[in-house]
């Protein structure tokens, strides 16, 4: 982790050369914040203030803290639709302490992000697997775009509501849509796609927010407006603490902790790539600068925000040099609260609706469960499974349920690792599994059996019991070479049953070597006294050293064996008579 300074590294060696690409971008983003902010806002619930202040705040927090140079920090469409979800799923949050419960919640979700980066926890995102996260976004992106079809054709569904309860109330509201919110909703949804298509420096939802304003000026339609935008800063204000609430919200706040923290490092570490050797991104602190970015905002208004795809894209494209540009961006939202939010309160939610509707579109993914189907079946139905539990029965479900769908299959896997039968390639000094060549020489008296996985409590039954069954195929088997390359691991479980393994193989007249053994697990097995009671002589660098040194040693040992059990036997008596 990199050592942690009050002054920021970008800052320490600003350039004069930087200022107008910092300058470019901070006021592009700065603009597009305004209705994308907005916009989000509402996914969350909230009034469309509280979308400025979570644009405004964190983005200011990360610029000091972060160690990427191209991330814009603010509200994203998946994670405004799962604190919605979270918190409008616990019965006792009513609308009085809504705002409370959110904002509880993105403390909560700071805390977290800030422990896990202390601690050195950035690899906890690896439990999120990439077919889980495709299934949940997917199904997400049609409930957040069947939640805003309300404000699209114009009419009020209750908040809460299932996927089902949703699709019933549109259709039994047929008789009563407003087509003039509709026609103003489908010019946003073109007026987005088309500037995307045209420039992807022109933010296409500014666009559609100056054409809502002009129809409504010139044209006042009976449509949906957001109405009064409180005008000024927001104040200081300490989240309710109630413990109850807590419990309930610690199971979601710690999973999107994560997931945010993965869509902020991944657009982190695509851009780096971009810009390779011009600095280097600290995962760890990355984590701790999200999570403050989520502390220090909760305390005035903002709800949680991450780094997002498509800001950080403009930002990057307009010109962003340093973390300059996101101050300057915070100073386009300070100076919109002061002055100009009274501006908005005549655009239609239609206009809102369809910079959300172009957003989450993008979220939907068709090649990869393609191409899982065609690769990895298993992956493809833990992505199915994600996305049906998503849409019928919630976010909250969906995402939990992935996360131990996640666990489960790298516990399944883990403990049933591949394990492979080798034997020596003719005319070389390699050993490869007998399954995948067949100019190969196998030895009867000799097994060799390579462990691709670590060895541990969930897989060490598996491995003794085939170990075991290997050795009944070959039944003059004298000698078990036992590869370790692969394994990084050994626990204290797994450290049992291997012992008892090497005894009762030894009853049997079968010698156990070891071969490949990695640093730390020799270190292990020598720190448990493993390598001491079976002697060094058990223990080499590769496989053919383990087989010369029993065609030397072994069979001699074996031969004085024989002489003390004839001698024993009296059978050496009968021989000399």
């Amino acid at each position: 982790m990199q050592k942690s300074t009050i002054i920021p590294s970008w800052l320490k060696g600003y350039k004069k050369e930087f200022l107008s690409g910092d300058l470019s971008a901070g006021i592009t983003v700065g603009i597009m914040l305004i209705p994308q902010g907005m916009a989000y806002a509402s996914l969350a619930g909230l009034p469309p203030v509280y979308g400025l202040y979570a644009a405004m705040i964190p983005q200011l927090i990360y610029a000091f803290l972060g160690t990427s140079r191209q991330v814009s920090v603010g509200p994203v469409a998946i994670d405004s639709m799962l604190i919605a979800a979270t918190v409008g799923s616990i019965a006792s949050v009513g609308p009085d302490n809504y705002l409370s419960a959110i904002l509880l919640l993105t403390l909560i979700i700071g805390v977290f992000q800030v422990v896990f980066g202390w601690i050195g926890f950035g690899f906890l995102v690896n439990f999120l697997s990439k077919p889980v996260i495709s299934g949940f976004t997917s199904a997400a992106a049609f409930v957040i775009g069947l939640d805003q079809l309300k404000n699209i054709f114009g009419i009020d569904i209750e908040r809460g509501k299932s996927t089902f309860g949703v699709i019933k109330e549109i259709i039994y509201q047929f008789d009563v849509f407003n087509y003039s919110a509709l026609v103003v909703g489908l010019i946003g949804i073109f007026l987005i796609r088309l500037t995307k298509k045209w420039s992807k420096k022109i933010p296409g939802s500014l666009v559609a927010v100056l054409a809502g304003l002009g129809v409504m000026f010139f044209i006042p339609l009976d449509i949906q407006v957001l109405g009064a935008i409180p005008q000024g800063m927001p104040t200081f204000q300490l989240p309710v603490f109630d413990i109850e609430l807590i419990k309930h919200l610690l199971p979601s706040a710690l999973a999107i902790s994560l997931i945010a923290y993965m869509e902020s490092i991944s657009v982190s570490k695509a851009l780096q790539m971009k810009h390779k050797g011009e600095y280097q991104i600290d995962n760890n602190r990355e984590f701790i600068a999200l999570g403050m970015a989520d502390i220090v905002g909760s305390f005035f208004g903002a709800f949680h925000t991450t780094g997002g795809f498509s800001r950080s894209a403009v930002n990057d494209q307009a010109g962003a040099n340093t973390n300059l540009a996101n101050i300057i961006s915070s100073g386009i939202l300070f100076i919109t609260l002061l002055f100009l939010t009274p501006i908005f309160e005549s655009l239609p939610k239609a206009i809102i609706a369809s910079i959300i509707l172009v957003a989450v579109y993008g979220l939907v993914d068709t090649k990869y469960p393609k191409f899982l189907w065609k690769t990895k079946r298993e992956d493809f139905y833990m992505l199915l499974i994600t996305f049906v539990i998503t849409f019928f029965l919630g976010i909250q479900e969906g995402i939990l349920l992935g996360m131990i769908l996640s666990l489960l299959l790298l516990v399944k896997r883990t403990a049933k690792p591949h394990i492979a039968v080798l034997a020596k390639l003719k005319g070389s000094s390699e050993y490869r599994n007998t399954k995948r060549f067949d100019d190969i020489e196998e030895r009867k008296d000799i097994l060799i059996i390579r462990q691709d996985a670590q060895l541990y409590f969930a897989n060490c039954n598996y491995f003794c019991d085939k170990v075991k069954c290997e050795v009944e195929k070959k039944e003059k088997v004298k000698l078990l070479v036992l590869h370790f390359g692969s394994v990084s691991n050994i626990d204290s479980t797994a450290l049992s049953a291997l012992e008892d393994l090497v005894y009762d193989l030894k009853q049997e007249g079968i010698r156990t070597y070891f071969s490949d053994m990695i640093g730390p697990v020799r270190d292990f097995l020598t720190r448990v006294g493993l390598m001491h009671r079976l002697g060094k002589d058990h223990f080499f660098l590769d496989v053919q050293s383990a087989i010369d040194f029993y065609d030397k040693k072994g069979n001699q040992i074996e031969i004085r064996r024989n002489f003390e059990r004839a001698i024993q036997s009296n059978d050496f008596e009968e021989r000399k008579i």
